[in-house]
């Protein structure tokens, strides 16, 4: 598929949907009451257009693209009418951006100040002795509010393979189904389209952490899910320089309570934060189209070298998640992770190794990063020799030739 293609069909079915009481699928919608989708977008614009066009101010005389608005007080009308900064309400800046990210997902958005900032407040959601089932393999955060939560009562928790579609059916009757796909780092696939289909207990929350595949590659939301989750620090913004995260949703009441809690727990964004998060998202159709494109270069060449025992990319025909990639995804990103012969010496010996290629944590960054991630802690279910590798927009065969090099390196 081409990132950022034209999707006209399945945003206009998902305007029509909201009108009528149905999915864009045209089955029957949840009987929870959907929010307005904020898309001022044309439905016949591609993705990649309407990240560059969303978003923007339209008053004559107004700024081409919207600014960051450094203000934390702000004057009020008659009767208090206003923005106060207390009860967390939005500026221009991180409107923009929300209107922008909500768009890809015909959906309202939620922006916060961190991507562990979001994930909280989806966890905030949820009552005192609830039942939440993460996947075993995912991103150490979550894995540590999940644990603080256990250890203080707040709820209890089970971990269910990612590629383990029966489990996740099975485990429907929790209070929180938390999914991510591709995983984190094993970029194990996740079946959204059955655990979406499959009944659940009222009540029950399907969450998808969706920052590696981003909207323009995976729509949590049209199969299914109650709330989309990104962290904008990676891909949204695309260059390192931010914190941030998003929610969205298209029911009306989590998004209600998204953005109370937001507001009760300080998690608001910054104001330049939002900007640069604006200002990176402009370019993330044409940063992801080189990057996923080099990542998958690079992982076939990968897979052929002496120094590496196995490599995990579902743009590789060879990788069990293929087939389930190609159905479910627009394209396959720009993470490979692959394991180093010489287990953790080996990877340890790569990582310093590189040279145009940084060894450091994070990923979604114009730069390609690389880190061994058996390290981190509550990782220990990981090969020693995995390393991690997000795959930036340098030319891919200077990438290579630095890769090729360091696996060579004594």
């Amino acid at each position: 598929m081409i990132i950022g293609g034209a999707r006209p069909a399945r945003l206009l079915a998902a305007a029509v949907a909201q009108t009528v009481g149905l999915t864009p699928y045209g089955y029957p919608a949840p009987t929870r009451r959907l929010a307005r989708i904020m898309i001022d977008r044309d439905p016949q614009i591609s993705d990649g257009s309407w990240v560059v066009a969303g978003g923007r101010p339209t008053e004559i005389g107004a700024p081409l693209n919207a600014p960051p608005v450094l203000a934390s007080n702000y004057l009020l009308g008659a009767g208090g009418e206003g923005v106060s900064y207390a009860r967390g309400d939005a500026t221009g800046t991180w409107t923009a951006l929300e209107a922008v990210l909500g768009g890809l997902e015909a959906a309202e958005a939620v922006a916060f100040a961190s991507g562990m900032a979001a994930i909280s407040a989806v966890f905030e959601l949820l009552p005192v002795g609830a039942h939440v089932v993460i996947p075993a393999d995912c991103y150490q955060g979550v894995a540590g509010v999940v644990a603080a939560g256990e250890a203080t009562g707040r709820w209890t928790a089970d971990r269910v393979a990612t590629d383990d579609t029966e489990a996740w059916v099975a485990a429907a009757g929790a209070d929180l189904l938390w999914v991510e796909t591709p995983s984190n780092p094993l970029l194990l696939l996740a079946d959204l389209a059955a655990i979406g289909a499959a009944p659940r207990r009222s009540g029950c929350l399907l969450v998808v952490d969706n920052t590696f595949a981003t909207p323009l590659n995976q729509r949590p939301l049209d199969v299914g899910a109650d709330i989309s989750i990104q962290s904008t620090t990676k891909f949204i913004g695309g260059h390192s320089d931010l914190l941030g995260g998003v929610a969205t949703t298209r029911d009306v009441e989590l998004l209600g309570r998204l953005r109370r809690t937001r507001t009760l727990h300080g998690a608001t964004p910054g104001a330049f934060e939002s900007y640069l998060a604006l200002r990176g998202v402009r370019t993330l159709a044409l940063r992801l189209e080189r990057s996923q494109a080099s990542a998958r270069a690079l992982a076939e060449r990968l897979a052929a070298h002496p120094a590496v025992e196995r490599v995990r990319y579902p743009g590789l025909s060879t990788d069990p998640g293929h087939a389930l990639a190609a159905a479910q995804l627009g394209g396959f990103g720009s993470i490979v992770t692959f394991d180093v012969a010489g287990g953790g010496d080996g990877a340890d010996r790569l990582c310093s190794q590189v040279r145009l290629i940084r060894h450091a944590t994070s990923l979604g960054g114009v730069e390609s990063t690389i880190e061994r991630r058996s390290v981190i802690p509550g990782q220990n279910h990981l090969p020693p020799g995995l390393v991690r590798m997000s795959v930036g927009i340098e030319d891919v065969d200077d990438l290579w030739t630095d890769l090729d090099r360091a696996l060579d390196a004594d």
